[in-house]
């Protein structure tokens, strides 16, 4: 390595020379560069005729296309950062974040629950539109307190009171009711004796107590949704107490889904021992609708390049891309050779969790696509942690949120540094406690339907020990 080339340099016969230790520093620097310039930078596959090498863990990135350059260890070497998953969730936010808003459209109000909301939602009046009181008792003037009341209506939720309240008179009021001209004070039926036509309190005089003042909730013309939020039941009945009998929401993205690999075989096929059905496909497709996309699966790519391309080329009519397979460093793991083909930038194509370490994230043709791992359980972590996010902002939702809560574990944890792992387990009822549970790899999906969380892990941390909190995902 000649001297001052290290580190920072641009010159990939250096990069590809240097010592191990000094490649992770390389690819840590990567990470944090494609995070601060993710609105501008990608990088471009690498043409047919070169070929990704990997020399051991060390290696944390691949091959790609660099700039013309007669060094001729420039044009085999440039690097693809592998990241953090919370990195690589934020490169997906930021990129995808740039694609225009999605066409919108009008629906009834009984039709868009769980649909994005695409229009500023304004106060149609003041709310409440008049003080309106909030027990049930007795409406009078503070003044008056405490002392014997002489009650002279009864006021319910729905009715008005057309005269004022006067000295030492008590209006009988019910909860939501508006609260009558002159009074300013409820006194709650707890606090108060009946006497005939009269009622005694020794309640203190409290103005405004147990009275929701008018405008106190919203004022008219006050925006109460901004564009972008997920209409969620407690939004739908916001919707509806201000008069919307239509509403303007997002199209819903069309999701494209394309298992691969010659192993996998239809649900209605009896498979041989060394094939799998399809389930890659049913559990995005149930994953992508659960969030508001339109799952279209296209069918099930083998190994070969021909048919890997036209399903592909297929896909591309969809607005977001998930690849089941083909994308770690097998002979006939295709995909990213077509993609290569295609012209496809990738923004990421490995991250730091176990499982879903070979993931796949970039654009090809305007299209953003994932390539998830072909093993059940890291397609389902994979979709959860990122493409997800990417659905969610294709559907015009910016408010994106992936918590990870906190519980105390049940028995000791353990497992090998250096990525985040996401480990089955069951949360108990009341949400404090954590199981892990008996799991056999990426491949057990009798584990992760067991499961109601994933125990998240730690990259830099080996063990917990019972009692210990550690965060988990929901399922």
């Amino acid at each position: 390595m000649r001297p001052g080339a290290w580190p920072g340099t641009h010159d990939a016969c250096a990069v590809e020379r240097a010592p191990a230790v000094f490649r992770r520093l390389w690819a840590q620097r990567a990470a944090t560069n494609l995070l601060e310039k993710s609105h501008s930078r990608c990088f471009r596959l690498a043409p047919a005729h070169f070929t990704p090498t990997r020399r051991g863990s060390d290696r944390r990135a691949h091959d790609a296309l660099p700039p013309k350059s007669s060094s001729p260890c420039l044009a085999r070497i440039s690097f693809v950062a592998t990241l953090p998953f919370e990195q690589a969730r934020q490169v997906v936010i930021a990129q995808v974040g740039q694609a225009p808003l999605p066409p919108t459209e009008e629906l009834p109000l009984e039709e868009a629950g769980w649909r994005v909301l695409a229009e500023p939602v304004v106060a149609d009046r003041d709310y409440p539109p008049v003080a309106r009181s909030i027990r049930d008792g007795y409406a009078v003037r503070s003044q008056d307190l405490p002392g014997r009341l002489r009650v002279v209506a009864e006021l319910r939720a729905g009715q008005s009171y057309n005269r004022p309240v006067g000295p030492g008179e008590a209006v009988a009021i019910m909860t939501g009711a508006p609260v009558p001209e002159g009074a300013d004070q409820v006194v709650m039926v707890e606090y108060t004796t009946q006497s005939g036509a009269e009622i005694i309190t020794d309640r203190p005089p409290r103005p405004g107590e147990f009275i929701n003042p008018q405008g106190s909730e919203a004022r008219k013309g006050e925006v109460l949704l901004e564009p972008g939020v997920r209409l969620d039941y407690s939004r739908i009945a916001l919707l509806a107490m201000v008069g919307k009998q239509r509403v303007k929401v997002y199209r819903r993205p069309l999701v494209a889904i394309l298992p691969t690999g010659d192993e996998v075989v239809p649900v209605d096929v009896e498979p041989s021992p060394y094939q799998v059905r399809n389930s890659n496909a049913y559990s995005l497709a149930t994953q992508v609708a659960r969030q508001g996309g339109l799952p279209w699966v296209v069918g099930i790519a083998p190994d070969t390049y021909d048919a890997t391309r036209q399903l592909l080329e297929q896909a591309l009519q969809a607005d977001l891309i998930l690849l089941s397979g083909g994308v770690s460093m097998g002979k006939y793991d295709l995909v990213k050779d077509v993609l290569r083909d295609l012209g496809a930038e990738l923004y990421f194509d490995h991250v730091l969790i176990q499982p879903g370490y070979p993931t796949v994230f970039g654009r090809v043709r305007g299209k953003f696509f994932f390539g998830l791992p072909g093993n059940p359980v890291s397609t389902m972590v994979t979709f959860k942690l990122f493409a997800q996010a990417a659905l969610q902002t294709l559907e015009g939702e910016r408010q994106l949120e992936l918590p990870l809560l906190p519980a105390r574990l049940t028995a000791p944890f353990r497992h090998q540094t250096g990525r985040t792992r996401f480990w089955p387990a069951r949360l108990s009822a009341d949400g404090t406690e954590v199981t892990p549970l008996r799991w056999q790899g990426s491949s057990d999906v009798v584990a992760v339907a067991r499961a109601n969380v994933f125990l998240v892990a730690d990259a830099d941390r080996q063990e917990w020990q019972a009692g210990e909190t550690i965060r988990v995902l929901l399922k």
